[in-house]
């Protein structure tokens, strides 16, 4: 076991606790605040970190972090400054780290060219949203090469046929959809998650990571229960749309917040 991600699950596992994942969109508003906000929120706790690259039609993504994409890419943020970044973080922390991107990204900086990238900076998992189950085997085979992880998405609609191949191919952790539709802020998540996890906690031992929505300490307080992690992330880009530059303090008192 020597990638990050499992390391980080076992030794919260071991420790009874559980994951807080946080995504900022790299670049949003610049790569130098971006670094700002990463190390506050390390700082305030966080376990795991990903980091979203820019992209110019973000299918996944509510207006949130579509809205954060366009404005990291008016401050021309390129792939090549988010692995900066990723070096940069990198020099001074040891979290495991992981890209959210799609999958044309990668296509266009040539999959085995990517990969090596992600070594060569500290990258140790791989979210690609987009990228189709059935197709997947081409990447995972080059990214296993340099030891990092596709981490798969599963959704409470999600058929047993197919939660089961998904599952299947799995690595690192689950990311688990707590409700329909795109990323965002949610008020109420109405999925019925008991019934969700129990499906899921039938076919695997693998760490269940709840995201989709997830925006404060209350709503986290009432889903908690088995669920190995959470994953937070449109409420921290909104913070950083309204602060702009001022959003790192900001962002590392609500991380603080949620982790209290």
């Amino acid at each position: 076991m020597h990638n990050r991600i499992e390391k980080k699950f076992k030794e919260l596992k071991d420790n009874n606790q559980k994951a807080l994942i946080t995504f900022l969109t790299a670049g949003d508003p610049d790569i130098d605040t971006s670094y700002d906000v990463v190390e506050q929120m390390i700082n305030n706790g966080i376990d795991i970190l990903e980091i979203g690259i820019p992209f110019s039609d973000p299918l996944a993504e509510g207006p949130t972090i579509e809205k954060a994409s366009y404005r990291a890419l008016a401050s021309h943020t390129t792939t090549d400054d988010v692995f900066s970044l990723v070096k940069r973080i990198r020099e001074n922390y040891d979290l495991p780290i992981i890209l959210m991107l799609y999958v044309n990204l990668i296509y266009k900086y040539g999959i085995e060219n990517f990969m090596k990238k992600c070594s060569e900076v500290g990258v140790d998992g791989l979210i690609v949203p987009d990228l189709p189950f059935e197709e997947v085997e081409e990447v995972k085979e080059l990214a296993h090469d340099v030891n990092l992880l596709i981490i798969n998405l599963v959704a409470p609609t999600t058929k047993s046929v197919r939660l089961k191949k998904i599952i299947n191919k799995s690595e690192g952790f689950i990311y688990c959809v707590s409700s329909l539709g795109v990323t965002g802020e949610r008020k109420n998540i109405t999925t019925n998650l008991s019934d969700f996890y129990d499906r899921l906690r039938t076919e695997t031992d693998l760490p269940l990571a709840l995201g989709f929505g997830l925006s404060n300490k209350e709503q986290i307080d009432r889903l908690k229960g088995n669920w190995d992690g959470y994953i937070v992330g449109s409420a921290i880009v909104n913070i950083i749309a309204l602060y702009g530059k001022e959003a790192p303090t900001h962002v590392g008192n609500f991380i603080k917040s949620l982790k209290d």
